[in-house]
């Protein structure tokens, strides 16, 4: 097992590489627009998973998943070779590409958290209107009891 450190700092040049050479040296349209976003190592330092987003040419379009992940796979092997000449290690990584979810899952917590601020200033709005449905002051005073001998 290699120390835990070593694996961070490997992951990190797997991504500055991967990075680059998808940036400069591959020469695939459908990889224009992907973006690596983390690399995991294994503590054994012989796997590493890749993790990508893929953006859209436009806001509103979706981006082409199946094409970057197809693009992705035919280049691996240039990418791992790279990755062996430029990080020196005795054995080089295998190369796992997988999609990430964390920018679509932000997406989906800022429109739930959008929906329930709009949702409570309805109900503030409700209730700067309301009455109480009984006494103003629902909690009475406690009597006196008066002795009588």
């Amino acid at each position: 097992m290699a120390d835990q450190a070593r694996a961070r700092k490997l992951a990190k040049r797997i991504s500055q590489i991967v990075a680059s050479a998808l940036e400069h040296q591959v020469k695939d349209p459908r990889l224009a627009r992907v973006t690596i976003t983390d690399t995991k190592v294994t503590g054994d330092l012989h796997d590493a998973t890749v993790y990508y987003t893929v953006l859209g040419e436009k806001l509103d379009s979706e981006p082409d998943l199946a094409g970057a992940a197809a693009a992705l796979e035919k280049a691996k092997g240039v990418l791992r070779s790279m990755v062996g000449q430029q990080t020196g290690v005795r054995f080089t990584p295998t190369l796992t590409f997988v999609t990430d979810t964390v920018p679509d899952e932000a997406r989906k917590m800022d429109e739930l958290l959008a929906k329930a601020r709009e949702l409570d200033a309805e109900v503030a709005r409700i209730a700067s209107d309301a009455k109480p449905a009984g006494e103003a002051d629902p909690y009475k005073a406690a009597r006196e009891v008066e002795e009588s001998d």
